[in-house]
Parts: structure tokens; C-alpha cells; sequence
């Protein structure tokens, strides 16, 4: 396993993580969410990604369970905060109530004192930027979380917090995690690596393989018992197109060609990118978690002219 820098900052998480969305308390049950994990760790993973939306808060019991018996000082854990989670009007957003009782619910769900890394979820349009910086900044200095970022902010709305953070003399932001694919590409590279280039932020990225159709199973249709066939998962389904389908056949001959699978040449292509600190992948058996790790060695066998052969495939494809 390698390890990142996460952005300026003297943190290093393993370049591929291990996250609980859609799977942890979900999607696979709670003894196999544990021996993933824990596999994870003996594979060199450290970075484990969460959120207290997550399965309605089952994510981070799961996870809690989990790093239960596991050296903390080893782990760097996340969660996020921004959905609804309580009832009433403040149980929702970046108020600095929300997120205070947000935290608070994280950590006992997680049965740890500090969370590694605290993401806005989202931005909150009804929350004051200065609001969110100041109650991070108290966050930090009181030891509930160390680092505090950012997920799926425009550009512009990174650059405001940390420019509120030097104004006022608070600790500004360190990552911003944004959905980053082989399809979903184009905001991310044109708007956002530029400003964390200039600031200094780390990228996590999430969906790597774009809600699984990257990875080639749903090249010959929709498999039985795969997310897709599943009654909650329709939005999944609404974006297996052909004109996707079409693509992911290409790029499954280039992975043939460089005796990989489709999912490594995906992840391999997101580590080449040098603003990206970690890649959030998931995984909902041990095979799956195996050959995700296996895109870092994959990520070392490309060149450029495979790197050209991936765009050609892509054509003027991006979302």
C-alpha cells in the first residue's frame, strides 16, 4: 500500500480507502461489514470513510463495532455532517447546532473520542460560511476532530471558507471529497483541482467506478443479485445506458490488454492524479476488496499511450 499526503497537510492516508456508503448497515450484513474492514487493515488500508446519514446512522455502529479491538492511532476515521438526522427544522444543515449534536451522535455511534477527518456533507445555503468555519475551528481545538473539509462544494464555495478561515484567524479546510470517474470528471478537473492545487487540499474521492458499472458487470445486462437488481437501487439502473455500456466494452479491452480488470483500470486512473489523496472505494465481499486493492499496482503499469487509449475510448464523453 502507498500513502498520501492529505493535501499540505502532515496526514498520510492509504491511497485507496475503504468506505460505508450504500454497503454498511445496508447492503451486506454486519459480520461481513466487520471482516471487511478488518481485512481492509491488514492490507495496509488506514483511511475508513463514513457518515452519519450512512444507513441511518448503522454505518457508524457497524464501523464502531468493527475498530472496536483495532489500534486507533493506526486508523484515521471520517464522518460527515449535513443531511437530516434529527427531527425538526435545526436537524438538518451546517448550523453550528447541527453540527454540534452531529458529532456528538458520530462519536458515540463510533465509540471513539475524535474523528481523524469531518466533512460538510454538502453546502448550506441557510448557514452563515463564517458559522461552519468558527464551529470547526472549535471542533478542532476542543479534540473531537482533527482535520475538517468539504464534500461535493463548488470551487468557489472551498475558496470562501478558506478565505473566511485566514480572515478571522480560524483553521480553514483540508479536503474536499467529490464524486471522481472515468465518466464524472469534468467539474472536478476543471474547477476544483485548480483551487486545491492553489490551497493546498487533499481530494478523497468517492464512486470510483461509477456506481459499479466501471467495473464491467453490467456489460451483458443486469446480474441477479448485483446492486442494480435490487428494488431500492433504480436510480442505479437509469444510468446503465448503452451509450455507458458501449464505453465500459472499450475500456474492458484495454484492461484485457494490460491483464488487469476493468475496476483497477478505473482507480488505476485516478491515482495518476497527483490532487487526489485517496480514492474511496467500496466493497461488499473480500474478492471485490482484493481487487480494488490491486489497482496500486495496476496504477504503476500505465503509460501514457494507455492513459490515450482510456480518452479514446471515452471520446467526448463526460459528465
Amino acid at each position: 500500500m502507498h500513502y498520501r499526503r492529505l493535501g499540505h497537510s502532515g496526514l498520510k492516508v492509504s491511497e485507496i480507502s475503504l468506505g460505508a456508503w450504500i454497503t454498511f448497515g445496508g447492503q451486506i450484513d454486519e459480520s461481513t461489514a466487520i471482516s471487511l474492514i478488518k481485512e481492509a487493515f491488514d492490507q495496509g488500508i488506514n483511511f475508513f470513510d463514513n457518515a452519519d446519514m450512512y444507513a441511518n446512522g448503522q454505518a457508524e455502529l457497524v464501523m464502531g463495532k468493527a475498530i472496536s479491538d483495532m489500534p486507533r492511532e493506526e486508523l484515521v476515521i471520517s464522518s460527515k455532517v449535513f443531511w437530516p438526522t434529527f427531527k425538526g427544522p435545526n436537524g438538518r444543515g451546517l448550523s453550528r447546532k447541527h453540527i454540534t449534536e452531529s458529532i456528538h451522535a458520530s462519536l458515540k455511534r463510533l465509540g471513539t473520542d475524535y474523528l481523524d477527518l469531518y466533512f460538510c456533507h454538502r453546502f448550506d445555503p441557510d448557514s452563515p460560511v463564517e458559522e461552519v468555519v468558527r464551529t470547526m475551528t472549535d471542533l478542532i481545538h476542543q479534540g473531537k476532530i482533527l482535520y475538517w473539509g468539504t464534500s461535493e462544494w463548488e470551487a468557489s464555495q472551498v475558496m470562501q471558507a478558506y478565505g473566511v478561515a485566514r480572515e478571522y484567524g480560524l483553521i480553514p479546510p483540508t479536503m474536499e471529497q467529490p464524486q471522481y470517474n472515468l465518466f464524472h470528471r469534468k467539474r472536478v478537473e476543471d474547477t476544483l483541482m485548480p483551487v486545491c492545487r492553489e490551497l493546498g487540499l487533499g481530494l478523497t474521492t468517492f464512486s470510483p467506478l461509477y456506481y459499479g458499472i466501471l467495473s464491467g458487470k453490467y456489460n451483458a445486462g443486469i446480474p441477479r443479485g448485483s446492486r442494480a437488481s435490487l428494488e431500492d437501487y433504480g436510480w442505479i439502473r437509469d444510468r446503465i445506458t448503452p451509450e455507458r455500456i458501449e464505453i465500459v466494452k472499450q475500456l474492458s479491452e484495454v484492461a484485457h490488454d494490460l491483464d488487469i480488470t476493468p475496476a483497477q483500470l478505473a482507480i488505476a486512473w485516478i491515482l495518476r492524479r497527483k490532487e487526489v489523496s485517496s480514492v474511496i472505494t467500496g466493497a461488499t465481499r473480500l474478492e471485490q476488496l482484493d481487487e480494488n486493492l490491486g489497482a496500486s499496482i495496476a496504477y504503476e503499469k500505465l503509460t501514457e499511450l494507455d492513459i490515450d487509449r482510456i480518452f479514446a475510448c471515452l471520446g467526448n464523453y463526460q459528465e
